[in-house]
């Protein structure tokens, strides 16, 4: 994959939201995959659309591509506002491609991909309206608040300018899919318990742990009149879709790798002591030999004082 990106198609135009759309589009098709199928060709989509940039001729996926030179904060600038939250209660919604490039020399530092059933109307803000003497008087944009969204949802494909490995990037979008569902309610619930477990310091919490959410999920579901039982039930579905493990019968789960992306590996650790022992002998092998016995008898017995070092190295890749 090549990370940088051709500046010169940015001739020509004017805005520098066409540039910045213009740069990054191309770049994108040419050397992106698709992260749902892993293929290795991506396309563009028909001028003037308006819910999606970029799509996957083979499983016919589509993206849309959010793109900054810098680094965006905790929100990213999108379109109208109303026609993003009709987008996402028809699950009209494409997956979003979010790319941080260098200003200096056009180069790709982090890319992120976010499947679309991570999307909710309550990461979605509504911005203040243009002011009516303007030309799109009236017109009112909104920001997707991308912090919200779930780790889990947040997929590096590249990291501080390194490419990570196609095949674990299109896995952990696989491993997510059990998520997807049409029923906004059901979504908005999931992925609310999951950015709590998300909060969680340690890989094992407690459902104690978890009802100190319950007066922030009574204000986001104010219809619901009991909230410690739904969170039972969404612990329940991310258990039956392999995100958490129940511990034990008394209320303890445990992140799974699909939560917190940790491998297991196999390492080998080597210590090497030495000592230099003098042996009266008639030979170098019968020297040998009797060193060779007394060890065996333990007449000698190395220790700390006898420690020249160590090595460590992968043994084995148990992924």
């Amino acid at each position: 994959m090549n990370l940088f990106m051709d500046k010169r198609l940015a001739d020509g135009y004017k805005s520098p939201q066409q540039k910045t759309r213009v740069v990054t589009e191309d770049w994108a098709v040419k050397n992106l995959y698709c992260v749902r199928c892993g293929s290795r060709h991506l396309a563009h989509c028909m001028n003037n659309r308006p819910v999606a940039d970029i799509y996957c001729p083979d499983c016919h996926n589509t993206y849309e591509l959010k793109a900054i030179g810098g680094h965006f904060g905790r929100k990213i600038n999108d379109g109208a506002y109303n026609t993003m939250i009709a987008r996402l209660n028809s699950n009209d919604n494409p997956d979003l491609f979010v790319m941080e490039y260098a200003k200096s020399d056009y180069h790709v530092e982090n890319f992120w991909a976010i499947p679309k059933y991570f999307f909710v109307p309550e990461i979605i803000e509504r911005r203040a309206p243009i002011r009516a003497s303007a030309r799109r008087g009236g017109w009112t944009g909104c920001l997707i608040v991308w912090s919200e969204i779930p780790s889990s949802g947040i997929i590096p494909v590249i990291q501080n300018g390194a490419e990570l490995p196609a095949d674990e990037v299109v896995d952990k979008i696989r491993q997510t899919a059990s998520l997807e569902t049409r029923n906004l309610e059901m979504r908005g619930w999931l992925m609310d318990v999951l950015k709590c477990i998300d909060k969680m310091k340690d890989d094992e919490f407690s459902l104690s742990e978890m009802y100190e959410f319950s007066a922030m999920l009574k204000e986001k579901h104010v219809e619901n009149k009991n909230i410690n039982a739904k969170i039972r039930q969404q612990l329940q579905i991310l258990r039956d879709k392999g995100f958490i493990e129940f511990t034990d019968g008394r209320g303890h789960y445990k992140k799974t790798r699909k939560l917190t992306g940790k491998k297991e590996f196999q390492v080998e650790v080597r210590e090497y002591l030495q000592r230099v022992v003098n042996v009266e002998a008639k030979s170098a092998g019968e020297a040998v030999q009797k060193i060779r016995d007394a060890y065996k008898d333990k007449k000698i017995v190395l220790d700390t004082d006898d420690f020249k070092g160590y090595e460590i190295e992968l043994y084995n890749d148990k992924n």
